[in-house]
């Protein structure tokens, strides 16, 4: 019966043109967020600006509806108006309402907004006719005719097929791309994630833990979370020894600077950035390992190594035999050194 805050202390800002992710597993906060800044949700604190336009404030108590903020919308469930046609599902919010254009304008818009999303052939069909990729190609055009300039998205490909998230999210990439829109788009899938940003913020318990590029939070992670949140880590518990290496059960293994200063760490390295060596290969990082298993994922296969007692995961694109012994290399670039958190 206690509450719960959905947002704490949460500020960030997306530049003009550019494709902002907030990333997060469910209840992290970031569909609430996105609901703020839509003005469908109050907040009870803090100010929200679109386009330097103040739209909340509650220290000057402003307020602007949702209908007045000039916002594209696309919803998880795509909204789409069953009774009607697809031409009408887009133009419908540009003939009634506070978003409503000039009769001869209408029509211009909703044709392009079709051709944008490659519907117009299908102008004229009812919209329950329509595959799911279809339907979201709906919602995508309708929120593009109403504001090429903005868009937020909120989970609007989780009702999708695997093969066809990938084509519409191509899509969608290219169609903000051809506008230079600003997108704010709310995602749990990492790897969606990391495909269609230019920016994003991984969130967690209504906070930011980590925001920057995908390359950031993907190779360069603050925490344990951030890091094995966008993918497999081995980690490997160790002793911090200064000038950035550690002790380890598989020996001194060094990293490049690292401004990690706690005793007890762990030393984590993605499982394809380990890489596999000739044994005459002189270096401090290098250690013998067993395959005791592999997994076929056919572009590549991922193997699991016992290093002295040590498993640890190797995703590689050559063939080795399970109880092949192999050496092993961890490039000091490609280490994170993280505080023990056990």
């Amino acid at each position: 019966g206690g509450k719960v805050a959905a947002l704490r202390n949460v500020g960030l800002e997306v530049e003009p043109g550019h494709f902002f992710v907030l990333v997060g597993d469910s209840g992290s906060g970031k569909t609430t967020l996105l609901r703020c800044i839509a003005g469908l949700e109050r907040p009870d604190a803090g100010e929200i600006a679109l386009r330097g336009e103040t739209m909340f404030s509650s220290r000057n108590d402003i307020f602007v509806n949702p209908q007045e903020r000039g916002i594209g919308m696309v919803f998880q469930s795509y909204a789409i108006w069953p009774h009607l046609t697809v031409y009408d599902n887009i133009a419908l919010p540009l003939r009634e309402g506070r978003q409503r254009l000039p009769k001869s304008e209408v029509h211009g818009r909703v044709s392009d907004a079709l051709d944008i999303v490659g519907l117009a052939e299908l102008a004229d069909r009812p919209a329950p006719n329509l595959s799911g990729g279809q339907q979201q190609r709906v919602a995508l055009a309708r929120a593009i005719a109403v504001s090429s300039s903005l868009l937020l998205m909120d989970e609007p490909m989780s009702n999708l097929d695997a093969r066809l998230r990938e084509d519409v999210r191509n899509q969608i990439k290219s169609v903000t791309s051809h506008f230079n829109t600003t997108v704010l788009y709310v995602t749990h899938d990492q790897v969606e994630a990391m495909a269609l940003a230019d920016q994003l913020a991984l969130m967690r318990k209504g906070e930011i833990v980590q925001q920057g590029t995908p390359e950031d939070l993907y190779e360069r992670s603050t925490s344990i979370e951030v890091a094995e949140f966008f993918g497999p880590m081995n980690l490997i518990e160790g002793e911090n020894i200064g000038n950035s290496k550690i002790s380890t059960k598989l020996g001194s293994l060094h990293a490049t600077a690292s401004d990690c200063t706690t005793k007890n760490v762990l030393v984590g390295c993605r499982p394809e950035r380990i890489r596999v060596v000739p044994s005459s290969t002189d270096n401090s990082n290098q250690i013998e390992a067993i395959v005791t298993n592999q997994v076929f994922l056919g572009g590549t296969k991922v193997y699991e190594l016992d290093c002295s007692g040590v498993k640890l995961r190797l995703e590689s694109v050559e063939s080795f035999a399970v109880d092949e012994n192999i050496f092993i290399n961890f490039p000091a670039e490609a280490l994170r050194i993280f505080p023990n958190p056990r």
